[in-house]
């Protein structure tokens, strides 16, 4: 289920749509690795606190964000206040099934 932030400007939330329709198709696509979308429903259920500013890098992540934006961007700020990252984790959360990965 989309999770948009209350103060997100209509851009703001463009972008997430954008990045969570790629997170949801990164995620369905059969070549996208178990352990990759492992550690992105790890990112997307971490709590805030365990995020803790991280900058990744993680390619999947940096192209979405980058096909998103319109921007070419090499690291993405781990936090839900940024609506492309919460964008891409949240959609490939969402579209793993429930009985993947114990969720």
């Amino acid at each position: 289920m989309k999770n948009y932030q209350s103060d997100w400007t209509e851009e703001q939330s463009a972008v997430y749509d954008e990045s969570y329709g790629i997170g949801q198709d990164w995620a369905n696509d059969p070549g996208t690795p178990s352990e990759d979308l492992q550690q992105v429903i790890n990112l997307a259920e971490a709590d805030e606190a365990d995020l803790d500013g991280m900058e990744l890098r993680y390619e999947p992540l940096v192209e979405a964000v980058s096909d998103a934006t319109g921007r070419v961007v090499e690291s993405v700020p781990a936090t839900r206040d940024d609506p492309a990252f919460a964008g891409f984790v949240e959609g490939a959360r969402d579209a793993a099934s429930d009985d993947t990965f114990g969720l």
